[in-house]
């Protein structure tokens, strides 16, 4: 399917499917990641590292502003000196779920505590 209209922005996010005993070396390795990314390449927006209730599950969410700018940061983070698979057999992850998105709207909150959606 292709796009019709101009995307906003492209999201990358990774899903990590582990024990709970290795949540927390796992989140700090992803935000260890997520900052030496958004340093070293242009057009980062935004990123965050969220884990499930039980402690299963860590999404690592990163936002940039077009698709090539997180395409050039993720083939980094596979060639890089912590690879992806190595930070995968580090934190013994049972399963990994890729996915990738455009951003053709957004709903966001103002200083002035408004709501506006940005359309394109």
């Amino acid at each position: 399917m292709q796009l019709l209209e101009k995307s906003l922005s492209f999201t990358q996010m990774v899903e990590f499917q582990i024990e709970p005993q290795q949540q927390s070396a796992l989140v700090a390795a992803l935000s260890s990641q997520s900052e030496r990314l958004a340093q070293g390449h242009g057009g980062f927006i935004n990123a965050s590292v969220q884990v499930s209730d039980d402690g299963r599950r860590v999404l690592s969410y990163l936002q940039w502003r077009s698709r090539e700018d997180g395409e050039a940061a993720f083939k980094c983070f596979e060639h890089g000196e912590e690879d992806f698979w190595t930070l995968i057999r580090a934190h013994q992850a049972t399963a990994v779920t890729f996915g990738s998105f455009q951003v053709l709207r957004s709903i966001e909150r103002s200083h002035d505590n408004a709501l506006h959606c940005r359309l394109n």
